[in-house]
């Protein structure tokens, strides 16, 4: 068989149908529903010989006879029916030519009684008291005994019939659909891959190469398992991906299945749980049951945690659904039943939901880490995607992947695609370095706004807040480069402060923490010095400093009064039975500590920044103003600004907004001056924090 083929698993089943179902379109039920309809009609037609005759009334008859318009070259038959008290003749009269009945005769059907009409009947048709003149000649009737039974149980039996072989193919074709009729609950949604269009290889995954490098060896086991069993090993029989979203763990599954020559399952997780109890567990036993009919296999559940989350911690008593699938899971991959050769890939976010049985060797004895990719990761998953659309050939990648830190795979996908729509929309013919900084903005942190309506007022104390935040983040020495500073609204902030850090952070010192809490606490400082009040605008502002300065004191042991001690079970995600359940690790006079220590390192942060800005006041209205004016600063120009006054290369001014249209103008309601979707005015988190 040549390579490019499909491989067409053992038992002659075809891998695009595994299920073996009927195709779509059911000829065979099509070819017996025209027959049976064949049959109606022929039904219908076939009434008996006395379907074509038309019937006339007794004188009309007696007249014909009287005129000789009835023929004597074909006898009468008088048809007697059997089980009915009916009798009619049936003969042919003679056309307006006059040539006999065979030239084109009418043929005609009376209703007769011998008992009250032989006698008359016999005078007539013996031409006996005839009139005078007329062409009567004398006429005999044979006697036949009709029975058309079959006809009358065809008309019968054949409409219902034909009604329940209908319902038979219609319930039929729904029993066979798997996973869809109304008798198949318990079948597997499982559906093996076909690589042969779109067909994805290691080669498209970048950026995770010590998780390609475990997953690489799955592979190789599957393609030579000798290579491996010649020293005792066991091929894992499964391999558990674990990483934030969007780091590439189902790409990596489908580069498995399009280097590994084995048939490959793929289902999801929500597929096992039905609304009906035990559909979970069957499914379960019918995907291993496919599984081992074309061992050795892959099977791949995306999204694990939707069935195999810890049992014991629901909320309420009662038989939990999810939990019977989960066991009937734990049994089938490492049960007294179990056999070799079939081998489980999940992947999720959430491993710390997920139950301890299901994570011991022997069921999944590999976890596979999909982290966030470092630059050169950044860099490769670039160049991947770069290869689908034009780029322009002075773009140097590196700039955007040093300045992409913490973007996932997706979110770097996202943002070649973004750049290549900006570039279509300006009609360029490449996509330059522009598209792609502007593109990478607006994934992080939104799109900018500038149909967005803001008064002087608002505009004014949005620059002050922000020059607050650039100011105080260049006179710290711990803190992240300036990337850009802006009063266009983008996403739901009405000014950004963009920080951008030289290199990938994994730790964070504590004079950096502290010298975040002052730059965060800029914006309000601004506010206050510069208007005597301040605004909601620092509500993200002061929620971030919040949450730093808790972790400080409860998490990393931060604070000289509450010393190395961890408070409280921190979990980067709410499981809500556990966390419902499980009471506070602590007094309450260390939580007033904690609350305390917590206001203790806002404050001080507030005061430093306090001091640093009434220092700068000449700087901080001098920022504020060509903010105002240029509405975007880079972070050369902030520092063009704090050290000579000016800017050696101010950017280009903005245009002006068009006027709106009188027509187009919406009433609005007066002292009101807040945007139009109610969002306040805020900053959003710099990058890497």
């Amino acid at each position: 068989m040549p390579d490019n083929e499909p491989r067409r698993p053992e038992g002659g089943e075809d891998p695009k149908n595994p299920q073996g179902g009927e195709p779509s379109f059911n000829w065979r039920g099509l070819i017996l529903l025209s027959i049976a309809v064949m049959l109606i009609v022929a039904a219908f037609a076939w009434r008996g010989e006395d379907g074509r005759y038309e019937e006339i009334k007794w004188p009309e008859f007696v007249n014909a006879v009287e005129e000789g318009k009835v023929g004597d070259d074909q006898p009468l038959r008088l048809i007697r029916k059997q089980g009915s008290a009916e009798e009619y003749l049936l003969g042919e009269m003679v056309p307006a030519g006059g040539e006999g009945a065979k030239k084109g005769g009418r043929g005609f059907k009376v209703l007769v009684n011998l008992d009250f009409q032989k006698d008359e009947l016999h005078a007539l048709l013996k031409a006996e008291g005839a009139p005078e003149g007329s062409k009567q000649v004398p006429l005999a009737y044979t006697v036949e005994y009709n029975s058309n039974m079959l006809g009358s149980v065809l008309l019968g039996l054949l409409p219902i019939f034909l009604i329940l072989l209908i319902l038979y193919f219609f319930f039929r074709q729904q029993m066979r659909m798997a996973g869809r009729g109304a008798m198949s609950f318990g079948k597997s949604k499982a559906k093996m891959l076909t690589m042969d269009t779109n067909k994805v290889t290691f080669k498209d995954v970048a950026g995770v190469s010590e998780a390609k490098e475990e997953v690489w060896e799955l592979v190789e086991f599957l393609k030579d398992p000798k290579k491996f069993q010649r020293l005792g090993g066991q091929i894992p029989k499964g391999v558990l991906m674990v990483g934030p979203p969007g780091t590439g763990k189902t790409l990596l599954a489908k580069a498995i299945a399009g280097e590994a020559d084995v048939p490959f399952f793929s289902i999801s997780g929500s597929d096992f749980v039905e609304m009906f109890v035990g559909v979970g567990a069957s499914r379960v036993r019918d995907m291993f049951d496919q599984g081992r009919k074309h061992a050795p296999c892959l099977i791949f559940i995306d999204e694990i945690d939707a069935v195999g989350r810890h049992r014991g911690h629901g909320l309420g008593g009662g038989h939990d659904e999810r939990e019977q699938t989960l066991n009937a899971l734990l049994v089938e991959m490492d049960g007294f039943d179990t056999q070799e050769g079939v081998i489980i890939i999940a992947a999720t976010n959430r491993p710390d939901v997920l139950d301890p049985a299901l994570l011991r060797p022997g069921r999944f004895d590999r976890q596979v880490t999909v982290n966030l990719p470092d630059v050169k990761g950044r860099h490769a998953i670039l160049e991947v995607h770069a290869k689908k659309v034009k780029m322009s050939e002075d773009v140097d990648l590196m700039v955007v992947a040093r300045g992409t830190p913490g973007y996932s795979g997706a979110e770097l996908a996202n943002v070649i695609n973004e750049a290549a729509l900006l570039a279509a929309r300006k009609g360029l013919k490449a996509i330059t370095i522009g598209e792609l900084e502007e593109a990478r903005d607006k994934v992080r942190w939104g799109k900018e706004r500038r149909s967005l309506a803001l008064n002087e007022k608002e505009k004014e104390n949005t620059a002050y807040h922000e020059a607050g935040h650039a100011i105080i983040n260049e006179l710290l020495e711990h803190t992240d480069p300036l990337h850009k500073v802006t009063i266009i609204p983008r996403g739901p902030a009405l000014g950004v402060t963009m920080f951008l850090p030289e290199e990938d952070k994994y730790t964070h010192r504590k004079y950096e923490l502290l010298d975040d809490l002052v730059v965060s606490m800029g914006g309000r400082v601004a506010e206050e010095i510069v208007f005597g009040d301040v605004t909601n605008g620092a509500g993200g502002d002061i929620k971030m400093a919040t949450d730093m300065a808790r972790k400080m004191v409860c998490q990393w042991g931060m604070s000289d009064e509450l010393g190395m001690v961890e408070y409280g079970d921190h979990q980067e995600h709410t499981f809500l039975a556990r966390d419902m359940t499980s009471g506070r690790s602590y007094s309450e006079d260390t939580a007033q500590k904690i609350d305390h220590e917590v206001k203790r390192l806002i404050d001080t942060a507030y005061s430093k920044a306090k001091d640093l800005l009434m220092k700068h006041r000449t700087e901080l209205d001098l920022i504020a103003k060509a903010l105002l004016e240029y509405e975007t600063l880079d972070g050369k120009h902030i520092r063009e600004l704090m050290q000579d006054g000016e800017m050696s290369d101010p950017p280009a001014s903005p245009e002006p907004p068009a006027p709106p249209e009188e027509k187009a103008e919406a009433p609005q309601a007066q002292g009101d001056d807040r945007p139009a979707d109610g969002l306040p005015p805020g900053d959003l988190a710099p990058a890497g924090a």
